[in-house]
């Protein structure tokens, strides 16, 4: 199936995402992926929706998969620059499925953890748990999001190869095999429910079919 892009402004998308949002399972606590490549800015995204969901009724707030790696000794252990480390081992998807997306299910108790890791001291947060009442939106944004974790909608920010090099800081060059490899095994510009086509930010783009 081809797709065809529908230009918005940056204001425009930030409305059509928030429609979607507030309307996708009313009454239910909502698990949100904001899927994309730091270079394509799904938190800034994540934190640019929180009003605009909150406005149209329901209670909204940002989970950061930064929060949520592993411990150093796991994520480095086959070097600081490794991009299959990068794919495999950062991200402790099992601990953002228990201590967030599960508790949000049909069988969770709706208290969520915010943070689990902090990346810097390489120390568990401690944070405490917080309640995501009935009909609570929680927006889990970073990179590699899709193709496992249990999500209820699907936002997949897309970069061209050429786009997302161009947007990745020097220092994180290395990452862009990952990124790649991503796009070749699980096709996030196929499965998410919402693609964006981010190249210029100015002028996103939503992608429906044609």
């Amino acid at each position: 199936m081809t797709a065809q892009a529908r230009p918005r402004t940056p204001a425009a998308l930030i409305d059509e995402l928030a429609d979607r949002i507030a309307a996708t399972r009313p009454g239910q606590r909502l698990r949100v992926a904001i899927d994309g490549a730091p270079a394509a800015e799904p938190d800034a995204l994540a934190d640019a929706l929180i009003d605009p969901v909150r406005v149209r009724g329901r209670d909204a707030r940002v989970i950061r998969t930064d929060d949520f790696l592993r411990p150093a000794s796991l994520r480095l252990e086959l070097g600081r620059t490794n991009p299959d480390s990068f794919y495999e081992r950062w991200l402790d998807d099992s601990g953002l499925r228990r201590e967030v997306l599960s508790r949000l299910g049909p069988d969770g108790d709706g208290e969520i953890l915010p943070t689990l890791w902090d990346a810097h001291t390489d120390r568990a947060t401690r944070a405490a748990y917080q309640p995501v009442p009935a009909g609570g939106v929680v927006l889990v944004s970073g990179a590699l999001l899709l193709g496992g974790l249990p999500f209820d909608l699907t936002i997949h920010l897309a970069l061209s190869a050429a786009a997302l090099a161009r947007r990745t800081a020097p220092d994180q060059q290395w990452t862009l095999p990952a990124y790649a490899r991503y796009e070749a095994e699980v096709g996030p510009d196929h499965i998410a429910d919402v693609v964006v086509r981010a190249d210029d930010p100015r002028h996103p783009a939503i992608m429906y079919p044609a």
